[in-house]
């Protein structure tokens, strides 16, 4: 296939380009640079069924000649108030990304009666009330809270995908994407596992909010894109989450990073004050992605971390 790929610089755009180009296919990248990275996608320069557009997905997108899939993964996603990149500090890209980039994406698919495939989150969800998370779950999300800007670009990214489907005929997918980590992750994207890693590498005790009680599942990044791929061949239609369901706290987790690491700095508790809506539990059901696509992750904890220290020692400079 011929397939477009938004956000082709970012951490799980440009493993997802590695990926489809390894199977064969031919694929075109597009970013804007604006949280991606020319880092990510240096590598396939040289690669002759690789070409890349600079562009931002909320303008018109005309690609020529035939597409066979869109897969559409345009859209700040850090949750760091503190990174300039992060979606809190790009409210209107976000939105824009979600809202206006969803529809120029679908409507390059419908163009070329391509296949379709959305990049949603389990933010979805907001701060759930059903645990763990299955897709028929209507989430528990403030339209005008902190996290707005992301969360509800995300839905009506879903609602207008359906729309495309149940209207045009389009053959669209909807993944539901659950904390993902590997080389090329943002160290500033301010969730847990880039926070501890780089603690951990620095020989610095680990900084755990609150009592650490509040819970997280990990997948590795390798496990996504496999489970991103069957779901683009299958014939579903419905949201499916992709995400490891092996749930831990995260002072359990701070524990881990700290073994695997060989840290002996520990961890230190710190105090503050948690946003109405940041989630207290995050767990995939992945019923569905078993069921339909055969597909559920494969890599333990301690395998993905080792995968993934290497990438984030060049960043630090170790």
């Amino acid at each position: 296939m011929r397939i477009l790929i938004t956000g082709a610089a970012g951490f799980l755009g440009s493993h997802l380009c590695d990926r489809l180009l390894a199977d064969g296919h031919k694929v075109i990248g597009m970013d804007n640079f604006v949280t991606g990275s020319r880092d990510n996608i240096a590598h396939l320069a040289s690669n002759e069924n690789f070409s890349f557009f600079k562009h931002d997905v909320s303008n018109y997108i005309y690609i020529p000649g035939k597409v066979d899939a869109v897969m559409h993964f345009a859209s700040p996603a850090s949750p760091n108030p503190k990174s300039p990149v992060g979606y809190f500090n790009l409210p209107i890209q976000t939105m824009k990304a979600g809202a206006l980039g969803t529809h120029h994406t679908l409507g390059v698919a419908k163009e070329n009666k391509a296949k379709y495939l959305l990049a949603s989150t389990s933010e979805i969800y907001g701060d759930p009330l059903v645990h763990p998370q299955t897709e028929d779950y209507a989430g528990n999300v403030d339209p005008v809270g902190e996290r707005a800007v992301y969360d509800e670009a995300k839905r009506f990214a879903e609602s207008l995908t359906m729309a495309y489907h149940r209207a045009h005929d389009v053959h669209t997918h909807i993944v539901r994407i659950f904390n993902t980590y590997g080389p090329r992750m943002d160290l500033q994207d301010g969730r847990a596992l880039p926070n501890f890693l780089k603690q951990a590498l620095l020989g610095q005790p680990l900084t755990v909010f609150g009592d650490g009680g509040q819970s997280r599942s990990f997948c590795y990044v390798d496990d996504l894109i496999e489970g991103i791929v069957r779901l683009l061949l299958s014939e579903e239609h419905m949201p499916v989450n992709i995400g490891n369901p092996d749930e831990m706290t995260i002072l359990q987790f701070a524990e881990a990073i700290n073994e695997i690491t060989g840290n002996k700095a520990g961890v230190t508790f710190m105090s503050e004050e948690r946003s109405t809506r940041d989630p207290q539990r995050r767990q995939p059901d992945i019923t569905r992605a078993r069921t339909i696509l055969g597909w559920e992750p494969a890599c333990s904890l301690e395998d993905g971390i080792r995968n993934t220290i290497p990438y984030f020692k060049e960043k630090l400079g170790l």
